[in-house]
């Protein structure tokens, strides 16, 4: 009778936690981890086309060694900044933020300067390179959109009543925004 009343109240228990929501709070969960994901590998494809841009522009040009060396070093920081997608927290998505922004910023110095060389910018290979390089950051930011909205309907879910409840007994948290560099809302002016 006791094994009855025992097994009774694990199905009950279980429909219990359903209905919560906590079977589509992980689903969540993993949809975030899979859009952090995404935006990693595209980080990864940016990174891994920097030292082939680098090599065709010193090959090309008496170039600024300054510019060429705040790339590669941008580059190592950015691969070094490393998010756990368990943890995604604001703080540490901003942290590999920073360092993408600084990555980002590098290269925009290298692609303007590299305007000063005229045989340069006809060079196929870094015709090529930069073309992939505008490529993977539109990909960057797809991945980066699809990741908030899967950060979006993951925290809507868990701060909804009765998910609320669920989400806070078994550790569901936030998640963090990927969100505008400081700046960014400023257009950048162009001279001639």
């Amino acid at each position: 009778m006791k094994k009855l009343l025992a097994a009774i109240l694990v199905v009950v228990g279980a429909m219990s936690l359903s209905s919560c929501s906590y079977n589509s709070m992980v689903q969540l969960d993993e949809n975030v981890k899979g859009k952090w994901g995404a935006v990693q590998t595209q980080y990864q494809r940016r990174a891994d086309l920097i030292p082939n841009l680098v090599e065709t522009v010193k090959g090309a040009a008496n170039f600024e060694k300054s510019t060429l060396t705040a790339v590669i070093e941008a580059r190592a920081k950015a691969t070094s900044v490393q998010v756990d997608p368990t943890k995604l927290t604001p703080e540490s998505i901003q942290q590999f933020q920073a360092a993408q922004g600084q990555l980002s910023s590098a290269l925009g110095r290298l692609l303007a300067v590299s305007e000063a060389y005229p045989q340069l910018r006809a060079n196929e290979s870094f015709m090529g390179l930069q073309a992939q390089l505008e490529g993977t950051e539109n990909r960057i930011t797809v991945a980066r959109k699809d990741f908030n909205d899967a950060v979006q309907d993951y925290n809507t879910k868990i701060r909804k009543f009765p998910a609320n409840l669920t989400a806070k007994m078994f550790g569901f948290t936030e998640k963090g925004y990927f969100q505008a560099e400081a700046g960014s809302d400023k257009a950048p002016s162009v001279k001639f």
